[in-house]
């Protein structure tokens, strides 16, 4: 796949990861605009792609086009992903990969909101069920807004701009994201030269809390311990810290690195097996070159990890690691 704003960021180090998948079943767990599947496709392997998105369409025709036998897709979220595979027949897969967070394609479409750069109805929804970011800015409390800015978007003046939303609303409800926008910048005192925009922490959380992308994300790491074969190999592409850290902390306790009831898992948990070994120790960065041609990638880190024989493990209460606002 052309190096382009569509770009599947880290491709080369998630297929070096997944290693040999010639004759097996991988699941694409966010297919996007497909550049891991056919990338895997490409390889001799069959896959099972998963994408909550409907307008992933003309991508998802173009690829059963190419490989009629060995592509499927599945209309459901990546924390489907078992119920999805039980009703194309299979209980099981040889490996799984995610890309986690907003695609390219979708921050460029204005008319879905996701982008502080490009004028649209301020909906940020990767599918057409839930609650809008106008919802959440226009009806919940100015406490609640904060706490969503604070958590997920980890901005330290979040308080601020919750109230300059509320202000704001009790003259005009928001229904654009340049409108938005505007007002999260004007509160925390214009631009003055910053190379991130003021809206960026914001509009992030906003989508993260819109399409419950931590939860998401959480849930679908435990399904894919049920789900992989032994030998199997599980490789997660992040993009921001929160999830990084999910990704980072799961990964080192079902592989035995870490302690249960550290303090990331309070709740103390009896692993006696471990179910993963780590494929990367330490997590994989884009390349110099990578970054330069897709600056998208700068940010990104990818963990693997490799299924062992080990039985399924109780579930740790990934949620309790969210920070708590003192």
């Amino acid at each position: 796949m052309s190096q382009d704003v569509h770009a599947s960021v880290l491709l080369p180090e998630v297929l070096t990861a997944l290693g040999d998948v010639a004759g097996k079943l991988v699941v694409d767990g966010t297919f996007g605009a497909g550049g891991y599947s056919r990338a895997i496709l490409e390889r001799g392997a069959s896959v099972i792609a998963f994408d909550r998105d409907a307008r992933v369409r003309p991508y998802v025709d173009a690829l059963k086009a190419d490989y009629p036998d060995r592509f499927q897709w599945v209309n459901r979220c990546f924390s489907e992903m078992k119920e999805g595979l039980a009703e194309l027949g299979h209980a099981s897969c040889d490996a799984i990969v995610l890309d986690i967070g907003v695609s390219s394609m979708q921050l460029d479409e204005a008319d879905r909101g996701f982008s502080f750069m490009r004028d649209g109805p301020l909906d940020m929804r990767m599918s057409v069920d839930g609650r809008s970011a106008a919802d959440i800015v226009n009806e919940d409390d100015k406490d609640e807004i904060a706490h969503i800015i604070w958590l997920y978007g980890e901005e330290h003046k979040s308080r601020g701009i919750a109230a300059a939303i509320v202000k704001r609303r009790e003259a005009q409800p928001f229904e654009r994201t340049l409108d938005l926008a505007e007002v999260v910048e004007r509160a925390l005192g214009g631009r003055r030269g910053a190379p991130v925009h003021p809206a960026t922490r914001t509009f992030q959380a906003l989508r993260i809390a819109v399409n419950d992308e931590l939860g998401e994300l959480e849930r679908a790491l435990d399904v894919a311990e049920t789900l992989l074969k032994p030998d199997g190999v599980l490789a997660v592409v992040t993009f921001h810290s929160l999830e990084d850290r999910i990704v980072k902390t799961f990964f080192n306790e079902r592989a035995g690195k870490l302690p249960s009831g550290s303090r990331y898992a309070p709740q103390k948990i009896e692993i006696r097996h471990n179910v993963y070994s780590l494929v990367t120790p330490k997590a994989v960065q884009a390349s110099a070159a990578e970054i330069a041609a897709n600056p998208r990638s700068r940010s990104a880190k990818l963990r693997a990890v490799r299924r062992t024989t080990a039985p399924v493990t109780p579930p740790v209460p990934l949620s309790s690691r969210k920070k708590v606002r003192s």
